[in-house]
């Protein structure tokens, strides 16, 4: 075999291919910016939502509990309103069952009212903290909804401060009275402006990070494709490159037939190059077949009970013809190596394994194919070796030695390679201690 320059494709090629994997890995940034987004928003107004209702639903909470306390104590004629206006103070108390500014308990914070519904109080007797009593009761239809026997609320502000309004019918006696409870939501829309800010910043910078994130990660997942392309692209390069040596040999051939048609030498002559190229092209299309099919994962190995020992006893038998014309002994020293797996591909993982040894052997030399116990496989040759920088290439598509023999296509021991793996098993070269030729080590796991 001959080293061989890798064809290269044209920059417009290359280019092309960069620009498709730039695409994609921007999509795929997109998309997890994107989905990132959606969620932050989804999420962001749910939370902004629940925090809302449930601030909103503890202040009305908070004023329903104290609108509860004056109804009950109205029932029981501790609050009384003479000309309009509850006769009680509307400064501080801490009893929340009577009008003024409550300070301690549940209802602290709180203002409340009770006003009759002949009118508004006058605004020196219904004033709360400098605030006019009509300021803090409802409009005419509050009033009459509350009288109707109605629980209202609504939102308003005193200046520029933001409360909540609950308003409800009072008894006390013959004279028709609402209270008015009013509450301060300053601290409950401070907290929700704080958590809308979270919620943007933190949604920004959660955004940003998925953005950044998806971008590396996209360089990641392409990481596989970007190394699929290249193979593919070198695979089609040495495919091209090795159709042509039988291609040319069939030009050839033709071409001696057109000049040297009426000379029976020169026709057999020629009919021997078609038949080799012939040969050399049949060869070339099943390992390719098998490796493109071994790709796309459309082959499936038998799983059987079979013996390692009988694949390598029949495939060095079916070999030693070729080893005879080329003046190379075969040795088998086998052992019984029960395993599982696909009887015809064992066998012809190890007809790879002893064509390659007996290819590189010299004249006169030995191979020796050695089954253990273990499903343990060795062959060994007695060739000039595998320098040391290619141990680790021997098993690549196409890769050939500078020395190696003529007539290979490059895939045996890629195949070899292939059908160890999909067997669980492992296949490895190594030199030979003496550094009289080169060794193949195969483990499958045994039945």
């Amino acid at each position: 075999m001959r080293w061989r320059a890798r064809s290269r494709r044209p920059a417009a090629d290359w280019r092309s291919e960069t620009a498709i994997l730039r695409r994609t890995r921007l999509r795929l940034m997109a998309w997890s910016g994107g989905s990132t987004l959606a969620v932050l928003v989804v999420l962001g107004v749910a939370i902004y939502a629940a925090a809302a209702g449930s601030l909103a639903a503890a202040g009305t909470g908070q004023l329903q509990a104290r609108l509860d306390e004056m109804t009950q104590a109205s029932g029981s004629g501790l609050v009384t309103v003479v000309g309009g206006v509850s006769t009680a103070t509307l400064g501080i108390t801490a009893d929340p069952a009577q009008p003024g500014v409550a300070i301690g308990g549940a209802s602290s914070g709180t203002i409340a009212l009770v006003v009759s519904a002949n009118g508004a109080p006058n605004a020196g007797a219904a004033t709360a903290g400098g605030i006019p009593g009509d300021v803090l009761l409802a409009d005419p239809a509050t009033v009459a909804a509350a009288l109707s026997g109605q629980t209202v609320v609504r939102d308003a502000a005193i200046g520029a401060t933001p409360v909540r309004v609950m308003a409800a019918r009072l008894t006390t006696g013959d004279v028709p009275a609402v209270a008015v409870v009013i509450g301060d939501r300053t601290a409950e829309l401070d907290t929700l402006r704080t958590l809308l800010v979270v919620l943007l910043a933190g949604g920004v910078v959660v955004f940003a990070a998925s953005l950044g994130l998806g971008y590396v990660y996209a360089g990641r997942a392409l990481v596989p494709i970007r190394e699929s392309l290249r193979r593919q692209r070198d695979f089609a390069a040495d495919a091209s490159h090795e159709l042509r040596t039988p291609l040319a040999i069939t030009r050839a051939a033709v071409a001696e037939l057109r000049r040297g048609r009426g000379d029976p030498a020169v026709v057999d002559r020629a009919l021997e190059d078609l038949d080799a190229g012939a040969t050399r092209m049949e060869l070339l299309v099943d390992d390719l077949l098998l490796l493109a099919r071994s790709d796309a994962g459309a082959i499936t190995l038998a799983d059987a009970d079979t013996d390692l020992a009988l694949a390598a006893a029949e495939a060095t038998e079916s070999l030693e013809p070729l080893a005879a014309a080329r003046g190379v002994r075969l040795a088998l020293d086998i052992e019984p190596a029960p395993v599982r797996g696909d009887e015809a591909r064992l066998r012809q993982l190890v007809g790879i394994l002893v064509d390659n040894a007996i290819g590189h052997s010299r004249p006169g030399g030995r191979v020796t194919v050695q089954v253990r116990a273990g499903a343990r496989l060795v062959v060994e040759d007695e060739g000039p070796g595998l320098a040391p920088e290619n141990l680790d290439r021997v098993f690549d598509r196409f890769w050939r030695a500078p020395d190696a023999p003529q007539g290979g296509t490059g895939l045996g021991l890629a195949i070899a390679r292939w059908i160890a793996e999909h067997h669980g098993g492992t296949i490895h070269a190594e030199n030979r201690e003496d550094g009289a030729g080169a060794r193949f080590v195969v483990t499958v796991p045994s039945g």
